[in-house]
């Protein structure tokens, strides 16, 4: 394609883009750009594939059962204290959450945030807020059965259970993996999580560059803004990481590249008429201790201090500066799915009137976006501070899953839910002189097994009815997926959706 030509399209496409926010009646039909920028491995588990033991990646959480006593390792009193081994049934205080250093070692996280060590008289205990040479481990497992391990302390000795109220790191492990041996142990795996923390940190830093600049270079081109351009949608919400600010050389364990992407999709973005809506999907520290905001173990830390939100802001800044002159550039979306009551409504106001004011000092035209509270919160909480805000919007998300009042519900009644419940739902935070709303994530899936094409293209033209009365517009999750009915590409491809 020649300059010139070049040159008139993108011209042309700004047009688009800019003149869009001034059109009557104009709303977002949009898709998520899932698992491209942020890491989300049900989305593609394909990328874990060659991690070395990658069944023990960050957050990982482990129960162990002493072979010769039969019962749990515990934190007693869920750390600060001594750990023992006399627990017949295990929960919290029982399940140690993996900090990995590499394939084989790791640190333990215990249910209060502090690390398992031992002392200098080799007890085991777990009273570190941080991690140092006595708080590391290897883990050992039996060739022929991957779930019997040895813990081996940096001392080089194993840990053994001496008795059931003393755990000790001095045991020579030269007793095979009978169950008479102290050192042995029968592991159960509680819980995983699958995000960009746990693959990059998992593959290691120069595997993880390469792995991670193929996937952000294949995953998403320009032929899929072109799919979208021709389908009916009309902006894009992309999710980025923090790190993207970091660009090209964030902190470790993530890896540089994202930001390069980001620019690509902006280009092809406008090329082809679509709208970019910038989501912060994982904040500094996690904002909801789920994988898709980087958590390393599921700790939710974002909020807590001044410095951690200034910290955010900062990103915003950054994003907003880069890209407040491309006509493409839609709104930015300060952060994705805070969760109560770990992040209070007082950090989350604090945060959300100085990353507006972020935004602002670049553009005047950018919308903003903010995202209600996950968990026990009003839906118009926001409703005060956007009062004062320009252009701003309210992101909520509906979904037909996750809760147990889907459970059992058949195909119609789910679709009499989004008619009813999600209808009244919307109608309630979207009001005449409050911000615009909208409904930043959908999905046609459901708990419902068996259903028919028909149940699904009922299921989805519900959700398009009812949450196209959202006054910003709505976004599908996601573009692409392994899971058929989670990825919009599949559906249109299939006719389960026609916009």
């Amino acid at each position: 394609m020649s300059f010139a030509i070049r040159a008139f399209l993108l011209l042309f496409s700004a047009g688009l883009c800019h003149g869009a926010r001034d059109s009557p009646g104009f709303k977002v039909k949009a898709v998520n750009l899932g698992g491209w920028l942020v890491t989300e491995g049900w989305i593609l588990p394909s990328l874990f594939d060659g991690i070395p033991n990658k069944d023990f990646l960050d957050g990982t959480g482990l129960q162990f059962k002493s072979v010769m006593v039969g019962k749990y390792l515990c934190a007693e009193s869920g750390g600060g204290s001594i750990v023992v081994a006399n627990r017949s049934s295990a929960s919290g205080w029982e399940t140690f959450s993996l900090w990995r250093i590499n394939e084989v070692t790791f640190n333990f996280r215990v249910f209060n945030k502090q690390f398992v060590g031992y002392t200098s008289g080799n007890e085991v205990v777990a009273v570190s807020k941080t991690t140092g040479v006595q708080e590391t481990f290897e883990i050992v497992r039996k060739p022929d059965d991957p779930n019997r391990v040895k813990i081996k302390a940096s001392n080089g000795m194993f840990l053994q259970v001496k008795t059931e109220e003393l755990v000790t790191a001095d045991y020579s492990g030269e007793g095979g993996w009978g169950d008479d041996d102290p050192s042995v142990f029968v592991i159960t795996v509680t819980g995983q999580l699958h995000g960009e923390f746990q693959l990059t940190n998992g593959y290691g830093l120069k595997k993880a560059a390469q792995v991670m600049r193929e996937h952000w270079s294949t995953y998403i081109v320009e032929d899929d803004f072109k799919f979208m351009s021709q389908n009916g949608i009309n902006a894009v919400r992309i999710p980025v990481g923090w790190w993207i600010a970091k660009d090209p050389s964030p902190p470790e364990p993530f890896v540089g590249g994202s930001l390069s992407a980001l620019d690509n999709a902006f280009t092809w973005a406008e090329t082809h008429g679509i709208k970019v809506i910038i989501d912060l999907h994982a904040a500094p520290g996690s904002q909801n201790g789920f994988e898709h905001s980087s958590s390393r173990d599921g700790s939710q830390e974002w909020g807590k201090t001044d410095t951690n939100i200034q910290d955010t802001v900062a990103v915003i800044d950054f994003l907003s500066a880069r890209y407040a002159e491309r006509p493409g550039l839609y709104a930015m979306e300060l952060i994705n799915e805070p969760l109560a009551p770990g992040v209070t409504l007082d950090a989350l106001t604090k945060y959300y009137k100085s990353g507006y004011d972020a935004v602002r000092r670049h553009s005047s035209s950018a919308y903003v976006v903010l995202s209600n509270r996950l968990g026990p919160a009003d839906p118009k909480e926001l409703f005060p501070l956007t009062s004062g805000m320009s252009l701003s919007v309210v992101d909520v998300h509906y979904y037909n899953l996750y809760t147990s009042e889907f459970n059992g519900l058949t195909a119609q009644q789910n679709i009499d839910f989004v008619y009813r419940n999600r209808s009244s739902q919307l109608s309630y935070i979207t009001t005449a002189s409050g911000p615009l709303t909208f409904v930043g994530e959908w999905v046609a899936e459901w708990q419902v097994n068996g259903a028919s094409k028909d149940e699904y293209q009922r299921f989805g033209s519900a959700q398009m009815q009812v949450y196209g009365r959202a006054t910003f517009g709505w976004a599908y999750w996601t573009l692409k997926n392994v899971n058929n009915h989670w990825s919009l590409e599949w559906m249109i491809n299939n006719g389960y959706i026609k916009l």
